[in-house]
């Protein structure tokens, strides 16, 4: 009698955890299906392309232009960079050309038309000069300002340095640049 009972105990305790898992996956789904609806339908990912003009201040100043294509939800993005360096043949500096990719944190909000922003990255640099030719990792770390200026065009202002690895002279190069930034 008594190990019938026991059985029955150890039954119901078995139903009764398995009927208290379903239910809470079933809540669990819920929520989860819930939140993912919430901020699909709050959010949207926005887009942008920048063309810039600027100078790379080392070791002297020297023009870069380039262009940036972005995509960011809420604070944090994603970037391509392209940026090319003109040479300085009279004091024998190489012309530099990099292609990064960026991680963006940016401020989720835009106080009096300026939207803040950080940025961190690596990818690949080529210097080419008369007679060597070198290309090889770099990383990037800066930060800046996009400006409102009229619907979805804004004005860019970025800070960057640039680390070069392997590079034989001039390891990090700063270059400050203003663009046109097109949202979309």
């Amino acid at each position: 009698m008594l190990v019938a009972c026991g059985k029955n105990s150890l039954n119901d305790i078995l139903l009764r955890r398995a009927t208290f898992t379903q239910r809470a996956f079933r809540v669990d789904v819920f929520t989860l299906c819930l939140l993912v609806v919430s901020l699909g339908a709050a959010t949207t990912a926005d887009a942008d392309l920048t063309a810039f003009v600027g100078t790379n201040a080392t070791p002297s100043s020297r023009q870069v232009r380039g262009f940036g294509v972005g995509l960011s939800l809420l604070m944090f993005g994603v970037e391509f960079e392209y940026s090319d360096t003109a040479p300085k043949d009279t004091v024998g500096l190489p012309s530099l050309r990099t292609g990064m990719f960026n991680l963006l944190a940016q401020a989720p909000f835009v106080i009096s038309r300026l939207q803040f922003y950080g940025t961190i990255g690596g990818g690949l640099y080529r210097e080419a000069s008369r007679t060597v030719k070198a290309t090889h990792r770099a990383t990037n770390a800066g930060g800046g300002v996009k400006i409102a200026l009229s619907g979805p065009i804004r004005l860019r202002i970025d800070y960057r340095i640039v680390t070069l690895r392997g590079a034989r002279q001039n390891r990090r190069q700063q270059r400050f640049y203003t663009g046109l930034n097109l949202a979309f």
